[in-house]
């Protein structure tokens, strides 16, 4: 696929010039990624990848011939799902792009930013934003690739936009795009029309990167509006944002919410970041990695104007100290160094699940960047881990703990009126979280830090929100098309621009309205789903591939689907030994690992490396006879996790020799490594490992165990990944 062109000032002098034409589109499944990850590790990990879940099926006799594979995905997106699911999603599509096409003004082109569920003219809102146009200039490339629209009209329709977009007022130096325009006329909204309050003229950093990235993507979809819409993204100079001291303890920066071009009433940090007139900068930055502001630092890392290391600035959790312990709950991980900047891979936990968190736990913050940068496939260790896991801890939270009998919890209108910020509250780092009924604030408490207040609540009237659940159709397509249905069968929650933008399940309550944001969302996902990754495909060019992704390649989050057990690999469980002077094996990287032996006693204790790895010695070797082990590991939230029991035998008059490092097996030739001769199997009585064991105590050994930890997280992801 071709990328947005970059004009000469943007392009990095070592980039590649964008070849002619669009390349073949590429399966975004972790075919290369995650497959060759579990290639790599399936003779050890064999247990584990039997136990992963099994894709659901559908009824594919009744696959519509007249889609094609195409239509389903290539292998992926309907097929998985059948020909009713793919049937389904077509209809969804054209009804929730006919409240977009009912919202967009056709003189500027431009989208309102709401409207009444009834679709009525002339009841759209008077204001929209950068976030609003850009998601209308996607959904149209959609449409049209999907058949809803012909090329001719979906041209015209994003020719009417840029054209608008070109003379917006907008601040000059930065080619950014302040927050609010009258969609009828492209003026700047000097006074809110509800209220007449006056409008501080702001320019968002997130707001201007999904503006960004639709104007690429009509740059690679429409090859005759390609210099339009270049000529738009590359004036957009991302680095405004970008201050070099958000991090001064790293070394790295930070990008700020944004800036006024003139001194508002509140907090504001005067300045320019890229050396031109002051401006006003928020006090805060954006400091989480699960975000939706991420798209703007991903944009400035592929545009070359913000350095690559300040992907490594924000915040996976917080610290797990008590000095942090206002967070949501107490993370565990271990900190990694990546371009010689460390960071704290923490995780929180759900179940028996590891994630990395967002600010509020919203399905939007987590994935809606995914649905235009290939999250998951260029970071199968990272985002590849942690999508599918974010996916199914808000299906179980509808589902199971707060018992609503639906899912997908996002920002999203009220349905008792206004606008509210709905989530997970326990996968969100904020300490009240977005709450998903709105008022039941769960507190799970700081493991040795303060004690927890609300760890078992009962839930009200939560509120569902189906352009959440959406986001959610790659990894989990079946549950999301059957929770969307449910919703829609259960409530009136459907109208003539397909789901209203929220549910209030206990009370039946329905936010009867359409967010233009929200309804684009649906659109990108059901898109990138019956096209495997669509849109994906159009944003990214070599700019993005050269600059980005080795960024997003480069990182292990601590995320996993299940807890991963200590296990002991040297000396081998079972085994016959002359002495036990030292213990080695895998567990849960920056756990603490206690081997206890027979009486109680402990043996050795441990910290886990950051590879899965640990080794201790053996205080007081044990005398002749077999010796019953425990294994433990306790993680910095408090978490243990017991390994199989295992047994070793010290044989009689043995004892270790001179010199000696490990243990050596009867008749075996000492190395120093305590590793019995290959071909020694374990005696009848010893137990067998979990599922997550991974043997062998040389050098690869710390490799095996970090990829049966991300296995396990993998697991969840299977179910779309590895069925074609």
């Amino acid at each position: 696929m071709r990328a947005a062109p970059r004009a000469t000032g943007r392009r990095r002098p070592d980039s590649p010039e964008p070849p002619p034409g669009r390349r073949p589109r590429r399966r975004r499944a972790l075919a290369a990624g995650l497959a060759a990850l579990l290639a790599g590790a399936a003779a050890a990990l064999a247990p584990t990848a039997a136990a992963a879940p099994v894709p659901a099926g559908g009824d594919q006799s009744e696959d519509d011939p007249a889609q094609g594979d195409q239509a389903r995905g290539g292998e992926h997106g309907g097929g998985h799902g059948g020909g009713r699911d793919v049937r389904q999603l077509r209809t969804w599509l054209a009804d929730t792009y006919r409240s977009l096409d009912a919202m967009t003004d056709p003189g500027t082109g431009l989208v309102a930013d709401n409207m009444p569920g009834a679709l009525e003219p002339g009841t759209a809102s008077a204001y929209t934003s950068p976030t609003n146009i850009g998601g209308s200039l996607w959904s149209t490339v959609v449409a049209r690739d999907l058949g809803l629209l012909s090329h001719r009209d979906a041209r015209d329709r994003m020719a009417t936009t840029l054209e608008t977009l070109e003379r917006l007022d907008r601040h000059d130096e930065s080619g950014m795009f302040y927050n609010w325009y009258d969609p009828a006329t492209g003026d700047r909204v000097d006074t809110w029309p509800d209220s007449g309050d006056p409008v501080e003229h702001f320019l968002s950093s997130v707001d201007n990167g999904w503006l960004a990235a639709a104007l690429r993507v009509v740059a690679s979809a429409e090859p005759r509006l390609a210099d339009e819409a270049t000529a738009l993204y590359d004036s957009m100079h991302f680095g405004v944002y970008y201050n070099p001291e958000g991090r001064a303890d790293l070394g790295v920066g930070l990008i700020r919410g944004g800036f006024w071009d003139s001194e508002p009433s509140g907090c504001s940090v005067p300045g320019n970041y890229t050396g031109g007139e002051t401006v006003y900068y928020t006090c805060h930055h954006y400091d989480t990695t699960v975000s939706e502001t991420r798209i703007a630092l991903y944009l400035g890392i592929a545009d070359g104007e913000i350095p690559p290391e300040a992907y490594w600035g924000t915040y996976r959790t917080f610290p797990s100290t008590c000095d942090w312990s206002w967070q949501e709950q107490r993370p565990s991980g271990v900190t990694r160094t990546y371009d010689g900047v460390p960071v704290y891979e923490g995780v929180y936990h759900y179940d028996e699940m590891a994630l990395v968190p967002g600010w509020g736990g919203s399905m939007f913050e987590a994935l809606m960047p995914d649905m235009l940068v290939p999250e998951s496939e260029w970071a199968p260790r990272s985002w590849g881990v942690n999508h599918p896991l974010v996916v199914e801890a808000q299906k179980r939270h509808g589902l199971d703990e707060a018992g609503y009998g639906y899912w997908g919890f996002s920002p999203a209108s009220d349905p008792h009126g206004g606008y509210a910020e709905y989530g997970v509250d326990v996968l969100g780092m904020r300490s009240d979280g977005y709450l998903s009924d709105g008022t039941t604030d769960v507190d799970l408490g700081f493991a040795g830090c303060r004690e927890a207040t609300n760890p078992e609540p009962e839930f009200g009237d939560g509120v569902v929100t189906p352009h959440a659940a959406f986001l959610g159709l790659e990894y989990d397509p079946r549950g999301v098309v059957d929770n969307l249905r449910n919703i829609a069968a259960d409530f009136d929650a459907y109208g003539p621009g397909g789901f209203y933008d929220a549910v209030a399940v206990r009370s039946g309550t329905v936010a009867e309205r359409y967010l233009s944001l929200d309804q684009s969302m649906i659109v990108a996902a059901i898109g990138n789903y019956l096209r495997d990754g669509l849109l994906r495909d159009y944003v990214v060019g070599p700019d993005m591939e050269q600059n980005l992704k080795p960024v997003l390649a480069a990182e292990v989050f601590s995320s996993a689907a299940e807890p991963v057990p200590p296990v002991l690999t040297d000396p081998a469980p079972g085994s016959t030994v002359d002495a036990v002077t030292r213990l080695a094996g895998t567990g849960e990287p920056g756990a603490h690992l206690t081997v206890t032996g027979p009486d109680a006693s402990a043996w050795c204790t441990a910290d886990v490396d950051a590879d899965g790895v640990w080794a201790c010695d053996v205080a007081t070797p044990p005398g002749a006879g077999e010796h019953a082990l425990a294994l433990s590991t306790t993680n910095d939230a408090g978490i243990t996790v017991p390994g199989a029991a295992v047994t070793l035998t010290v044989a009689a008059g043995a004892g270790p020799g001179p010199g000696d490092a490990g243990v050596v097996a009867p008749g075996g030739e000492a190395t120093g490594t305590g590793t019995a001769p290959a071909g020694d199997e374990p005696a009848a009585g010893g137990a067998a490992e979990p599922a997550l064991a991974v043997t062998g105590a040389h050098a690869a050994l710390g490799v095996l165990a970090t990829l049966g930890a991300l296995a396990a997280g993998a697991g969840l992801l299977l179910r779309r990944r590895l069925n074609a």
